[in-house]
């Protein structure tokens, strides 16, 4: 008798176990959002166009990549999947393979006869410190010199409203961002004409400081989607059309932090599905957004929950690991792109006051940099995500104007002296005084040089000295220091002052 009970069970969990193999359901599509956080996958649907479907991953879900054994964290979007769940849409199963795309190597200098075919009509310069966020134009062909007059005014544009956001460039259309009446606002403007197209609001009120008012950051440009990062925490995603808002939310709000005190200047970054942002609050220092809606994929909370910084994060990836680099208040930290992980982190080149300059890398370095006294460190990458120290001085004294790495040497404003640095042992190479604190960036093997006070300079960008090869002091000047970073992109050098932007030609 209890020999026949144990078949009868046996043949209901036989019955079971058919029951729910009926129910389940295989889907084949490719990765499109991951968050670690809740444990989901979202997947567009092959041969439906704009369909997705979101997998909560169940307790004992079998992973596999490219025929291997694997975790959450191996799951990336691009990656073709077939997910088999029940009617709830729990995944018991999903097989993954990476697409074959071969990873190009960004060149360390703008390669010659490039420039169009990379840039486009108008040019791109789609986020702060261009393409590639390393502050190098990809521009060619622009003047060697210029006239003691500047370079040929093409168009000035006011009334954008006060503020020290840059500019960002894609398919045509220029944007940036401004204090209008009461409101903080995302603005679009023709890049060839300099005619505004549509003004949004960010949902912030104006924000107003005693050392200039207005936000701060620069948007970034993705497809067509814009994504803005107000002074008081605000963050927009809008059509780049029509600026209709997708999605918004306050990042100090959402994760518990407090406004630093010369106003949030973070440029976001976006990495595939995710935007990266440091809101520096108590439930997270750093996060990962989905970029189409605005939902959390991970957060990542740095030790001491650390007040955000006022620099922008970079993405590096070395030895197969890809990672997130920014400052927050107290140090410089890497935190792992897929999932938040923190991989490492050094308060060397942190002071305690502001730290604004967004790190550098290249050849498995990186490099970064405050002002107040502190000075430089570099960083080098090893196995696994981490990072040892390389050194640290104070030869590189960059408050807030950035710097740029060039073939193994690094140009930046050490505070009053620009200077030039070897980037793997530190030593300074050469230093001149006659532009003063400013900010700069690259292009055709120049350095193109603004000064606080106005003053715009040239000069090659080699360890073998400072070559100047023109400088101008461009008209209508405002009462405030001009600290907007330049751009040159499309043979264009754009200044940014406070409510006016103003456009010069540097082609030959």
């Amino acid at each position: 008798m209890f020999g026949r009970y144990l078949v009868r069970v046996s043949m209901m969990s036989l019955v079971v176990l058919a029951c729910e193999l009926a129910q389940a359901a295989t889907t084949h599509g490719t990765v499109e959002a991951v968050s670690v956080e809740e444990k989901t996958v979202t997947i567009k649907l092959n041969g439906k166009k704009e369909e997705s479907k979101e997998f909560t991953l169940g307790p004992n879900v079998v992973i596999l990549v490219d025929g291997k054994k694997a975790t959450l964290d191996d799951i990336s979007d691009g990656q073709t999947a077939i997910v088999t769940a029940n009617s709830s849409n729990v995944a018991a199963k999903i097989v993954l393979k990476s697409p074959k795309t071969p990873v190009v190597k960004k060149p360390s200098r703008p390669p010659a006869g490039d420039s169009e075919a990379v840039t486009g009509t108008g040019g791109s310069w789609p986020q702060y410190r261009g393409p590639n966020r390393d502050n190098i134009s990809l521009e060619t062909d622009l003047l060697d010199a210029w006239p003691d007059s500047g370079p040929k005014l093409i168009w000035e544009q006011k009334n954008l409203g006060e503020g020290f956001s840059s500019v960002s460039i894609s398919e045509g259309k220029l944007f940036t961002m401004g204090n209008q009446g009461s409101n903080e606002m995302l603005l679009a403007m023709d890049v060839s004409s300099g005619k505004p197209l549509w003004a949004t609001k960010t949902g912030g009120n104006a924000y107003r400081n005693g050392m200039g008012n207005g936000p701060r950051g620069t948007p970034t440009v993705d497809n067509d989607r814009v994504y803005a990062l107000g002074a008081n925490g605000d963050l927009i995603c809008a059509g780049v059309d029509n600026g209709e808002i997708v999605w918004h939310k306050n990042i100090l709000q959402e994760y518990g932090g407090e406004n630093i005190q010369w106003g949030i200047s973070e440029s976001v970054l976006i990495d595939g599905n995710k935007v990266i942002c440091c809101p520096g609050g108590r439930q997270a220092t750093i996060v990962a957004l989905d970029k189409l809606t605005g939902r959390g994929l991970w957060r990542s909370s740095i030790q001491g929950a650390p007040k955000a910084s006022y620099a922008s994060p970079i993405l590096v990836e070395y030895g197969g690991e890809r990672m997130i680099v920014n400052y927050v208040h107290t140090a410089v930290v890497a935190v792992r792109a897929k999932s938040g992980d923190v991989l490492w982190g050094y308060p060397t080149s942190a002071n305690p006051t502001a730290n604004c300059s967004t790190p550098l890398y290249e050849d498995g370095m990186v490099f970064t940099a405050s002002g107040y006294g502190t000075g430089c460190a570099m960083f080098k990458l090893g196995p696994n995500g981490k990072a040892t120290g390389g050194y640290s001085n104070k030869e590189m004294k960059n408050h807030h104007g950035g710097m740029v790495v060039l073939d193994g040497h690094v140009y930046g404003f050490d505070e009053q002296i620009l200077r030039c640095l070897d980037l793997k042992t530190g030593d300074s190479v050469w230093q001149d005084r006659s532009v003063g604190k400013g900010s700069l960036t690259c292009a055709d093997g120049h350095l193109y040089l603004r000064s606080e006070k106005g003053e715009v300079a040239l000069c090659k960008a080699t360890p073998n000295g400072y070559e100047e090869s023109g400088r101008f002091d461009p008209a209508n000047r405002s009462d405030k220091p001009a600290w907007a970073h330049p751009v040159v992109c499309g043979g264009r050098l754009y200044l940014r002052d406070m409510d006016t932007l103003t456009v010069y030609d540097l082609k030959k």
